[in-house]
């Protein structure tokens, strides 16, 4: 797996350990990276160049499943076939954040345990195992949210070892491993929890396995994600424990949002395909990874002229929900290089953003989105079955991050590897279905910050909790914004987030009230009640502290109004004015109110003795000088009558 690097190397992206391989099996050589289950399988896959100045992320493509494992194929047919097409099944719909190119990936949010923990997880057909970072956790990175506490959750279960998975030194609990060509790794032990899908989700809380992160390194330690979810076929991918339990149908499906959007949706689980929905096969025996039958590229309607066989190289053509570009054998690229550059005449050719590669940039075309297929021609892919899927320019375009109105090619050449690539930028603004039941995969070009609109798909009912037995207990989902319960009578004082802003500090200072009250403003709190904490100044962006304090009459907050502030701080609804430049928000936490001495506790009350004892000292001393005042007064008068001391006369 790789992540958003300052330097892109081209590398081998490969699962190179599961909890399923042996490390024995692993065989380097100098070009790529082998995985070999027995003698006859072995697995490469060659990733391409990242480009320049750019968030590029390859994410693990899976591997095929162990001759022992419990999804091996039965009768020659892979077990999910067996379960059926259901129109009644729930699915959970899902909502994505990020920007695949901003980014590196999208996330989405998941619920784990009793009460729910929330979790950021990067969304990934290429991986097929769901893991969040561990409170036990020494070595793992600062994420987007607190780890796993499974002591606070009623419900969480560890794996014990069994002949099925790989056991710890001990041999009292599953563990997995996954390790990457780039060098990055995740490891933990397996547990088995309730998982949520939050509150737009038709399907209510299941059990599932999932790994709790004990060691992370590389990318995964750096990045703000916390943790991946797996879409993959595996025993371990949450998909196909849902379809194992009978809970959804063997579907799932993504979309992405469109460029300077980002966001998007995701469905577990099928619904009926829109109108006009492109299908191709996938074959998951030609490959084990999900592919389509591409035959053609057409530029600006005429096809390139090419060996329809040049797409079905290796691997075929992939689809990979993790990688951020496109890819294309050699031929192929060239081909549909210099068809792009016929079209572009009125445009000029200028460098790339990043001077180590020689990327194919254009200035000229303008800001707006919109206006791009006036400048850019329509590229079509026509599958096997002869239906065709049309690529607007957003879909093989990215900005040029240093000329305003500039825009380069999004794909590249593959290396000298046969493979075709697609990565997250081909299917921008487009329904993507994986159909794994019929072993198809569906396209449906849409806005994706609106699909359910454009299905015309009402709010999801609230979930009805399960009566099933405890082997497939459920909890009930979160309703609203998913419920961020805080165990026994936990006091609140304070909630902690920090920013990072693409902005200098010295043009950040004199708008930072400004800034503060946007931030209450979205936060629905009031100014008073932001307060910095701490700034760190990191080249042109700026990171920043905050904190949350509740109002001046409470030392508190309520839970439904700290659950209120985190829910928007988690869902990314905090939205800034465009002159704060682009923004992120992570790694949000909560404080109790801080410890008291015995004097901070007690100062008014001792103020107040005081000030007391000091009024009554005063009072009583005033009330005796008076009354000596009055002694004095009555013993110093005598009466006419009395008899005076004869005294002696002073000599003059």
């Amino acid at each position: 797996m790789a992540r958003p690097k300052t330097s892109r190397f081209p590398t081998t992206l490969l699962i190179l350990f599961s909890f399923l391989l042996n490390p024995s099996d692993v065989v380097f050589s100098s070009s790529v990276a082998r995985i070999s289950f027995d003698q006859s399988t072995t697995l490469i896959l060659r990733p391409p160049h990242g480009g320049g100045n750019r968030h590029t992320m390859f994410l693990p493509l899976f591997l095929s499943p162990h001759p022992n494992s419990s999804s091996a194929f039965v009768g020659g047919k892979s077990r999910r076939h067996l379960h059926g097409s259901d129109p009644l099944r729930p699915n959970a719909r899902m909502r994505l954040y990020d920007d695949l190119l901003r980014n590196g990936y999208y996330t989405t949010r998941l619920w784990i345990g009793t009460p729910p923990q929330s979790f950021a997880l990067i969304v990934d057909t290429g991986s097929t195992v769901t893991y969040v970072p561990c409170s036990t956790c020494e070595q793992c990175g600062r994420h987007q949210d607190p780890k796993f506490q499974p002591d606070l959750s009623s419900t969480y279960q560890p794996v014990k070892c069994n002949i099925d998975c790989n056991c710890d030194n001990d041999r009292v609990q599953c563990v997995y491993e996954r390790q990457y060509a780039e060098m990055s790794s995740s490891s933990g032990v397996l547990g088995e929890d309730i998982l949520s899908f939050g509150n737009e989700s038709e399907l209510v809380p299941q059990r599932a396995v999932f790994g709790c992160e004990n060691v992370e390194t590389g990318d995964l330690y750096s990045q703000h994600a916390d943790g991946i979810m797996g879409l993959g076929r595996g025993d371990l991918s949450v998909v196909d424990q849902l379809v194992d339990r009978g809970v959804i149908s063997d579907s799932f499906s993504l979309c992405y949002g469109g460029m300077d959007i980002g966001g998007g949706a995701m469905v577990l689980g099928g619904f009926s395909p829109p109108a006009g929905m492109v299908f191709t096969n996938s074959d998951p025996v030609r490959s084990p990874y999900y592919n389509i039958e591409l035959k053609e590229l057409h530029v600006a309607g005429k096809q390139l002229s090419l060996n329809p066989r040049i797409f079905d190289g290796k691997h075929g053509t992939v689809l990979d929900s993790g990688t951020t570009y496109a890819y294309l054998p050699e031929a192929a690229f060239l081909a549909f290089k210099d068809a792009i550059l016929k079209e572009l005449g009125s445009l000029k050719r200028i460098r790339g953003p990043d001077p180590n590669y020689n990327d194919i940039c254009f200035s000229g075309a303008g800001s707006d989105v919109s206006e791009l297929s006036k400048s850019f021609p329509v590229v079509d892919m026509v599958f096997g079955n002869g239906q065709k899927l049309s690529l607007s320019p957003e879909n093989y375009l990215f900005r040029h991050s240093k000329v305003h109105g500039a825009y380069c090619l999004g794909i590249f050449q593959n290396g000298k590897d046969p493979t075709t690539l697609l990565g997250g930028i081909v299917v921008r603004n487009t329904l993507v279905m994986y159909d794994r039941e019929h072993d198809k995969i569906g396209f449906w070009k849409t806005n994706c910050s609106d699909l359910w609109e454009r299905l015309h798909i009402a709010g999801a009912p609230p979930p009805v909790p399960s009566t099933s037995d405890s082997t497939n207990s459920t909890a009930a989902a979160p309703t609203g914004p998913p419920q961020h319960d805080f165990p026994g009578q936990f006091e609140i004082g304070l909630v902690t987030f920090y920013m990072s802003l693409s902005i200098k500090y010295s043009d950040l200072k004199p708008h930072m009230t400004e800034l503060a009250q946007f931030i209450a403003q979205e936060l629905d709190v009031n100014a008073s009640q932001v307060q910095l904490l701490n700034f760190t100044a990191k080249g042109n962006d700026s990171l920043i502290r905050w904190a949350i304090l509740p109002a001046a009459s409470t030392k508190y907050f309520s839970n439904a109004t700290a659950m209120g502030i985190i829910a928007r701080l988690a869902e990314h609804r905090v939205q800034l004015p465009d002159t704060f430049g682009s923004y992120q928000l992570f790694e949000w936490n909560i404080e109790p109110p801080p410890k008291q001495t015995w004097w901070q506790q007690h100062y008014m009350v001792v103020v107040v003795s005081i000030a007391v004892a000091l009024v009554l000292g005063l009072s009583a001393s005033g009330g005796w000088i008076i009354w000596r005042r009055k002694q004095q007064t009555l013993n110093s008068y005598r009466p006419v009558d009395a008899v005076i001391p004869e005294q002696e006369l002073q000599p003059l």
